[in-house]
Order: C-alpha cells, then sequence, then structure tokens
C-alpha cells in the first residue's frame, strides 16, 4: 500500500484559500464536532492551547474520517519533539517564532529522512506508517509531509524572503498577535500599519513561490487577505467560539456577562 499523498500540501500549492479553523480546547471529542462543520483544515494547538502528545494524537484519530485536513502546531521548532509528533501521524507541521533561514533549514531536516534530514528511523512502531502497512513509508514519507513556519516579530518579517526561499518550507504563516505585539500594537493586528505589514507579507511569500497564511477572526480582515491571495486562512477559533455563544445565552437570561475592568479582549 502507497503513503498516502498529503491533499493541503497540494492544495496550498495552487491559488485559491483552504479555509480553516483553530481548535484550543485539547479535547478529540470537540476536534470531531468541529471537523463535521465543513473546514477544509482545522489547526490542532500544540503551543498556546493545552494539548500534549497524546491529546494531539487523540485529536488526530478523531478527526481522521472526516474531509477537514489536521494541521499540528507544536509549541517550538525541536527536532525531537517533531520526530514524535510524526510518528502519531501529523503529516502537515505548522511551528512557531521561526526568525531566521538557518532555522527553517533546521525544521526542514527535522522532518526528512537521510540523507535528506535527521529524522529518526523508527516508524514500524509509529502510527505514521500504519505500523507498516504502508510498506515503502520510509522512502515516501519526505513527499507527503507539509512543512509551514510561522513568521511573526518584525525582526523576523525582515528576513521573510530569505526565510521564504528554503527549499522544503511549504507556506509561511504570519502571525498577526505576536507581529502586532512586535511592532508596538499589542492587542490591536488590525493596526493599520500591521495591516500594510500582512499585505506586503503575503505578496512577497507570494514572489518566493510559497503559500501564504494567517489566522484571522475578523471576516472583513480575513476577506482581504484571500483577496490579496493567501492560501490558507483560519477564520476562527473553537474556543472563543464557545464562550462567546455561552456567555450570550446567559446574558439573554441572567444580563450581560460582567468584563473586567482594563481587561483586554481578544478572540486569541
Amino acid at each position: 500500500m502507497k503513503t498516502p499523498a498529503n491533499p493541503f500540501k497540494h492544495a496550498i500549492a495552487l491559488p485559491g484559500a483552504q479555509i480553516g479553523l483553530w481548535l484550543g480546547l485539547a479535547d478529540p471529542y470537540a476536534a470531531e464536532l468541529c471537523a463535521t462543520a465543513g473546514f477544509d483544515w482545522l489547526l490542532i494547538d500544540g503551543e498556546h492551547g493545552p494539548n500534549d502528545l497524546r491529546s494531539m494524537l487523540g485529536s488526530l484519530q478523531a478527526v481522521a474520517p472526516y474531509p477537514a485536513h489536521p494541521v499540528l502546531r507544536i509549541p517550538q521548532g525541536d527536532t525531537a519533539l517533531i520526530k514524535q509528533v510524526l510518528e502519531i501521524g501529523a503529516t502537515t507541521l505548522l511551528v512557531p517564532m521561526v526568525e531566521t533561514a538557518e532555522q527553517a533549514r533546521a525544521l526542514v531536516a527535522a522532518t526528512r529522512y537521510p540523507p535528506r534530514g535527521v529524522r529518526g528511523v523508527g516508524s514500524g512502531l509509529a502510527r505514521s506508517s500504519r505500523w507498516s502497512d504502508y510498506p515503502r513509508y520510509l522512502h515516501e514519507a519526505d513527499d507527503s509531509i507539509c512543512l509551514l513556519v510561522q513568521v511573526e516579530t518584525a525582526s523576523a518579517l525582515a528576513q521573510l524572503d530569505e526565510i521564504a526561499a528554503v527549499d522544503g518550507v511549504d507556506g509561511v504563516f504570519i502571525g498577526p498577535a505576536d507581529l502586532s505585539a512586535s511592532m508596538g500594537h499589542l492587542g490591536n493586528p488590525g493596526h493599520p500599519d500591521v495591516k500594510a505589514a500582512i499585505d506586503h507579507g503575503i505578496a512577497r511569500i507570494l514572489a518566493a513561490g510559497k503559500a501564504p497564511g494567517i489566522l484571522s477572526v475578523d471576516e472583513t480582515l480575513a476577506r482581504h487577505y484571500i483577496a490579496l491571495g493567501a492560501r490558507f486562512v483560519a477564520v476562527g477559533v473553537e474556543a472563543t467560539m464557545l464562550a462567546r455563544a455561552t456567555r450570550a445565552l446567559a446574558a439573554r437570561f441572567k444580563g450581560p456577562h460582567e468584563v473586567v475592568a482594563g481587561a483586554s479582549v481578544s478572540s486569541y
């Protein structure tokens, strides 16, 4: 049996946006519910969501029967952790806080077997090869891996062209929350300066022949980025959606939810 191709990797190489949803509840049952909604991809968040290796595995298993493609975000670009998440069956990784082309090249190496990379060989024990049911997995796996790197500071954005040019990087995700903070606009990713930087960044990623990605829960902004050519766009966060819906329901019966003075209201 041939190792399956990665449909998300193929889709983001073409014009048009893949529409996604962020999963931060770290619960496989919630992930499966969201997998029925019709999104093209679902981001399983291991950076800011309280996920560990086993809960990420549970979410991968929960969404596997559905068309939505799971993208797994790890907390940092650690080679050993990358090996583990690939072994539990992740084929598309989103890695945060990539600042340089050198970091990007190291991430590519971590996702590839020798001689192209440094990924450890142990797939016979792993879900990734379906416990060797894919007999040529070791020779075919590299082509099924999709690597997305996050550029999310002003200093990283200054090196965007070099990062996007790295062979083996399939897409570059611009992180608006951290980018806005690094530009002096904490909590305001819609600030004109931030928006202009993102607009320019999307154009530079496309010029490098790679797929730009972003998260925006502001529908107007999300549609703006899609119109600019962003290839993978998350348009909501399930935890935020649940919080807003439950508070609105309670408010209809008990009055408005009290907000602490000075508290930051953010969707992410």
